[in-house]
């Protein structure tokens, strides 16, 4: 955080309440009491500086009249122009109280306001805004969901290998467990001792969590910041604390993994409404393909995109593992779904497990060479199609 909130205002009420939204943002911002006094007084002005510093500025609706604010636009984006017109710049937000005066759009428009806030029915979004401009937010992390077309299909260890390619390629990485039935991927990262907030600890969260908080409070683990479940018996949390807590995960930006359930739920739902990208583990199996079908059909009714990641088969039985005619196009076709790969078989990956090593720790190995593929197709934009 480079540069601190900026407040504008004489409104002593008002003041209290901003002052109060910025401490429940985390912040203490800085005080301008009252606006430019005129066309010439931008240069004596106390919030000069931290105008054109500050990431957001609250201008109260009592200092919109100031004559500095009402002066034409300068047209260099960085200084006063000739007359001494207070520059426009993004992040200016008016705040105000009366939704009975229609003169307040007006006022918005005069001092350059990129939004009018109207308290105390706005309290909760302007805290949200308060803290997104702290934090910097910029892209939103690229963020994909890992789900299995059946039990055993293998999306633990997909979710698992993507987020360890990730990190090691350098993209800031957050791996989150939302599968409470699925033993925990702090084991397959080696990670379950390591200290650290787990799902249990986020249960009651409502609202808006800070994205740096989240990342600093879980266990760090092969470069990446996992948030998975605890040995105790507690194995749900609710909608609410998902969406925070995921929204939390989107803001910091970089890449995030989510291990997702079969079952859809409205815990999951919420998951799944902040994916960029769905990937369903299929083994090149009837069976499997049957099971997978119901699966994709519950998954495609929120996910705006959800592609097939078909796993061939161990074994000795040809280049890819296929039997009875069935490989990964025709898997992609039968379910309807785009195909994003074919998921290889990796020989010793249980040993690597047992040994401390998680999938795609070894920098040579075929799941790390499927993932290096996908990331680098889907980071450059190109899309991730085989």
């Amino acid at each position: 955080m480079a540069e601190n909130i900026l407040i504008v205002t004489e409104d002593e009420e008002l003041l209290d309440d901003l002052l109060r939204l910025c401490a429940a943002a985390g912040t203490e911002p800085e005080v301008a009491h009252g606006g430019p006094e005129s066309r010439t007084g931008w240069a004596s002005w106390s919030g000069a500086a931290s105008w054109e510093r500050a990431p957001l500025v609250l201008v109260g609706d009592d200092c919109a009249g100031a004559s500095g604010f009402g002066d034409a636009p300068d047209p260099g984006h960085g200084t006063p122009s000739a007359g001494g017109a207070v520059p426009r710049r993004p992040g200016v937000l008016l705040v105000g109280r009366d939704w009975d005066d229609p003169g307040v759009w007006e006022r918005g428009v005069r001092v350059g306001a990129e939004s009018v806030v109207l308290l105390p029915d706005a309290e909760s979004w302007l805290t949200g805004r308060i803290a997104d401009a702290l934090e910097g937010v910029g892209q939103a992390a690229l963020t994909v969901g890992v789900v299995g077309g059946r039990g055993g299909a293998g999306a633990s260890t997909l979710a698992c290998a993507l987020a360890v390619t990730a990190a090691r390629a350098g993209e800031q990485t957050m791996l989150i467990d939302a599968d409470p039935l699925g033993g925990g991927l702090d084991i397959l990262l080696g990670a379950e001792r390591t200290q650290g907030l787990r799902w249990p600890d986020f249960a009651e969260s409502r609202g808006r969590v800070g994205g740096a908080a989240l990342a600093e409070s879980l266990p760090r683990s092969h470069d990446l910041s996992l948030l998975s479940w605890d040995r105790g018996e507690r194995a749900l949390v609710p909608a609410d604390a998902m969406k925070s807590v995921l929204s939390a995960a989107r803001r910091r930006g970089g890449v995030v993994v989510v291990d997702l359930p079969r079952q859809v739920d409205e815990t999951v739902a919420e998951a799944l409404v902040q994916l960029d990208l769905g990937l369903a583990v299929v083994p090149a199996e009837l069976r499997s393909v049957a099971a997978a079908h119901r699966v994709a059909a519950r998954m495609q009714l929120v996910v705006r995109d959800l592609r097939a990641v078909v796993r061939a088969p161990g074994g000795p039985r040809g280049a890819h593992g296929y039997g009875s005619g069935l490989d990964d196009t025709e898997v992609a076709r039968l379910l309807g779904l785009p195909l994003a790969g074919e998921l290889p078989w990796e020989r010793g990956l249980l040993e690597d497990i047992d040994r401390g090593r998680p999938p795609g720790f070894a920098k040579d190995g075929a799941l790390a060479r499927f993932c290096g593929r996908f990331w680098e197709r889907a980071l450059s934009g190109g899309g991730v199609a085989a």
